[in-house]
């Protein structure tokens, strides 16, 4: 059933004296966009849509048809829980369409849209639990971000080391007034690294719940005068960012990747589903991992998989299996980082995952060592890859897996690849600091 109907709509926006209503989308690179209108256009938008211009959003239409439409998932609605003596903000999470009411197959939302669709027809809902840590650093006095941090804090360290302890506090709180059910905060590896963990959800619900994540974040480290960041590696030589994906897949009987007979517990469909996505992960890290910076996360010595297996014991593998059993058995794929686009991480994974199961496949046996410490004569042994280790790498093996061009669709799939490709080309003839420190007096 609809979480809400148009009257109980308008009963809550004037009862919290709402005045403005934001229709937000994401691009096909991750961005969140919106376009702002007034809360007495309720009735508008939501039976006719609001039109913009596609042809200005990266990776969406040409100019010669630019015109699109946004219709809000009115179960998405939430108000913004910062307030505005002006009146107060809600917003709209919507789906993008064309004129004639068609859904825009470049959508990200009907991406992952069609990839649900697919698991329904094979008797399967997705279940996902996101992991996004972020840093919090200072801001200069021109209220610019740097890269500084007073917090000395590690691994669940508290005050006084962890300096970030009142930030994350207002943050949980806010995303709490935002429907959220935080079950977990503290403070991550690096000087001002975090993590905030929601309870899992349906994949869709989750893809949207990443996004705003994201947004809120920002915005109660601007009250604390931080900048925060999702970028996957800010400094050298710590520990970088991730957004470990936990997955599960349902079916009428409950948990389908549960089998109380198998040795670990685990039903075929759990090993089908993991040998798909290792099938696929160095095609898939171009959605897992689509920056530049994200490859600078994926090195050995800081707990960021670098090699494709998975184990039911230890952290190093692309895919660990979590100790819960039961109703809560899943499947934890650890390479994503929080730049990634999570409607086409989501789609990407899930259509590699169903895939595996469709063909029976099975995956190699669990590596239960530490990866990091195995020569490269066992890593053979063991069957195991490396992780992409840059883009140019990463864009070339998305070009060879057929099934990336299956999810994102012909013409999606082609903006975006051309998207990273530029990225990877501006990259690549930018000179760097670092080049400038090694061969200015060198040579």
């Amino acid at each position: 059933m609809p979480k809400y109907t148009k009257a109980e709509l308008h009963k809550i926006i004037d009862e919290n004296d709402i005045k403005f209503l934001r229709l937000q989308f994401t691009d096909i690179f991750g961005i969140l966009k919106n376009i702002t209108v007034m809360a007495s256009k309720l009735d508008s938008v939501i039976e006719q849509g609001c039109m913009f211009d596609g042809s200005s959003i990266d990776g969406f239409a040409r100019i010669e048809e630019s015109d699109m439409m946004l219709l809000p998932d009115l179960d998405t609605f939430e108000i913004f829980p910062w307030s505005n003596p002006k009146g107060r903000t809600a917003r709209f999470i919507c789906d993008v369409y064309m004129p004639d009411g068609t859904p825009y197959e470049g959508c990200p939302r009907h991406i992952l849209k069609r990839q649900l669709a697919k698991a329904k027809e094979m008797g399967y809902t997705m279940n996902v639990g996101p992991e996004c840590e972020f840093f919090l650093f200072h801001k200069d006095e021109h209220n610019k971000a740097t890269i500084e941090t007073n917090d000395d804090g590690g691994y669940f360290d508290l005050a006084p080391l962890d300096m970030g302890g009142a930030a994350r506090r207002d943050i949980c709180l806010a995303l709490e007034e935002m429907g959220y059910e935080i079950e977990a905060s503290h403070h991550e590896c690096a000087a001002g690294q975090h993590e905030i963990d929601f309870k899992y959800g349906d994949a869709l619900r989750m893809a949207d719940d990443v996004m705003t994540f994201k947004i809120v974040v920002k915005r109660i480290a601007q009250d604390h005068h931080r900048h925060a960041t999702f970028m996957p590696k800010p400094i050298f030589g710590v520990a970088g960012s991730g957004m470990h994906i936990n997955m599960s897949l349902c079916s009428e009987t409950g948990n389908a990747f549960c089998d109380k007979s198998d040795e670990l517990g685990l039903s075929k469909e759990a090993y089908g589903f993991m040998a798909g996505i290792l099938k696929h992960a160095r095609g898939l890290s171009l959605l897992t991992n689509p920056t530049i910076n994200s490859y600078k996360r994926l090195v050995p010595g800081f707990e960021a998989p670098c090699y494709i297996a998975w184990s039911a014991k230890n952290r190093s593998p692309l895919i660990r299996v979590p100790f819960a059993r039961g109703a809560a058995t899943r499947v934890e794929m650890r390479n994503p980082d929080p730049t990634a686009n999570p409607y086409f991480a989501f789609a990407g994974a899930l259509a590699a995952g169903l895939e595996g199961i469709r063909e029976g496949i099975t995956p190699p046996p669990p590596v239960n060592e530490n990866i990091y410490t195995l020569s490269e004569a066992e890593k053979k042994k063991h069957m195991i890859r490396r992780v992409p280790q840059n883009m140019f790498d990463a864009i070339n093996d998305f070009k060879e897996d057929p099934l990336m061009r299956e999810v994102l669709g012909d013409s999606t799939y082609e903006k975006y690849l051309k998207g990273k490709k530029h990225e990877w080309a501006d990259y690549s003839t930018c000179v760097h600091e670092w080049e400038r420190q090694h061969y200015l007096t060198k040579y």
